[in-house]
């Protein structure tokens, strides 16, 4: 059965044509009917049963020889779909170059992973799911329904290249478990609350006092303290990198990032009890801090966390200058380009890893630059664009609906805002 004869078959629902599949006797499709979808089996009732008794849905008799089962996209659908086609499922993209599309209300995928053919997805990995605990519980989501979006958005639009679902910012044992049992396949540690922000204006007395109390300072001492470690840039060879641990900057490092790193390790280690190792990706996320992370501190959580024997994908550091939601970068291009240069060779010398840009929505401004500076070890984490996108349809199409959006986003910023990196002035709204 073709795509025509299976359209004829549905009546006033609109299949979508790219989505028909085969198995053996039987046809699959994903069809809408209004604004409810469907995954649609056509089959000869006449015949065994090859895959469709393992879908919940109401079958439709139209003749002898010709059945039509309307399976919802429930979450029990979506598991089996996921089981029937592998490319459903999300998989680890290891070290390709990666472009995460947050789908906040599970909407999007289909027009993400358009966009993605139409800007030659072939050279990037598209990490089709993607949603944080504090961004599901604000959208009352589970995360099953994270990955079932993924699911039908996939079989919706035939993407048959490998992509990854992102359990973002998760902080605990537990949401380490829950995400993993759900499917995902690529998990970004968030240990900020065991990041010591304060070290940055610390003194050096107040340095050593805090240090006393890391329970290894003294291998970190043997490790760091009094030190160089030098790499030469690639196109700088004599201008060679020179990253050196005198003692204030030992101390901060240490201070700031010992702790973030020792709880990134033990959730690696839970990931890996669970996942099997080799079996997912893992960034670790030390963006979200008020002041830039400088070459030593990056070098330093790297080199600890390979010391642990912890195989980090990528690394999303806090970059100079300001990453604040849906707007432009803020800063000096020129400095952008010098520390990324830096960040990007410790990068290729201590794993390789890619370089993670969270809150990357709308950086146009140095979207070039790092293309150029990272080349593969590059992922792109966005959430933003399209959710603004939509938020643009509404303004045209329901102004009514856009002004209770707005008036409901005024009333809840001064709570919401506590946990986003941004500069505001509702004044202007």
């Amino acid at each position: 059965m073709n795509g025509e004869q299976f359209q004829e078959l549905l009546g006033g629902a609109q299949l979508y044509a790219q989505s028909v599949q085969h198995v053996g006797n039987e046809t699959f499709g994903f069809a809408r009917d209004g604004t409810q979808h469907y995954l649609v089996i056509a089959y000869d009732p006449r015949t065994p049963a090859m895959t469709r008794d393992n879908f919940s849905g109401e079958v439709q008799d139209l003749d002898e020889a010709t059945a039509l089962k309307w399976c919802l996209p429930s979450r029990g659908n979506a598991r089996k779909l996921r089981a029937l086609f592998a490319w459903t499922a999300p998989q680890p993209i290891g070290l390709k170059r990666s472009f995460g599309a947050g789908d906040r209300l599970g909407l999007a995928a289909p027009a993400h992973i358009r966009a993605a053919r139409n800007c030659g997805g072939e050279n990037f990995a598209l990490i089709l799911a993607q949603q944080s605990i504090r961004e599901m519980t604000r959208t009352q989501r589970e995360a099953e329904d994270v990955l079932d979006a993924a699911t039908w958005g996939a079989f919706q639009e035939n993407f048959r290249a490998a992509w990854g679902a992102d359990a973002d910012h998760l902080k605990t044992e537990a949401d380490v478990r829950r995400l993993a049992a759900t499917g995902f396949t690529f998990f970004t540690i968030d240990p900020s609350e065991h990041v010591d922000v304060q070290a940055d204006a610390l003194q050096l007395d107040e340095l050593e006092r805090r240090f006393l109390l890391l329970p290894d300072g003294d291998a970190l001492s043997q490790r760091y303290a009094g030190r160089s470690f030098v790499f030469a840039l690639p196109d700088q060879l004599d201008k060679p990198l020179r990253i050196t641990f005198d003692r204030a900057t030992f101390l901060r490092a240490a201070i700031k990032y010992a702790r973030a790193v020792s709880h990134t390790v033990a959730l690696a280690k839970v990931l890996c009890e669970v996942k099997g190792e080799g079996n997912f990706d893992l960034e670790m996320s030390v963006d979200e801090t008020p002041h830039a992370t400088s070459a030593a501190e990056h070098f330093f959580v790297a080199n600890e966390l390979k010391g642990h024997g912890v195989r980090v994908h990528s690394l999303a550091i806090r970059f100079v200058g300001e990453f604040q939601k849906g707007i432009d970068y803020i800063g000096d291009i020129d400095e952008f380009r010098a520390r990324l240069k830096e960040h990007v060779l410790i990068a290729k010398q201590l794993g390789p890893y890619k370089i993670s840009v969270h809150s990357g929505s709308d950086k146009f401004a140095v979207f070039p630059i790092l293309a150029q500076e990272c080349g593969e070890l590059i992922h792109e984490k966005t959430a933003g664009t399209w959710y603004l996108e939509a938020l643009r349809v509404a303004a045209r199409r329901e102004p009514q609906l856009f002004r209770h959006i707005a008036d409901f986003a005024r009333e809840r910023f001064p709570t919401e805002r506590a946990t986003y990196h941004v500069v505001e002035n509702l004044d202007g709204v």
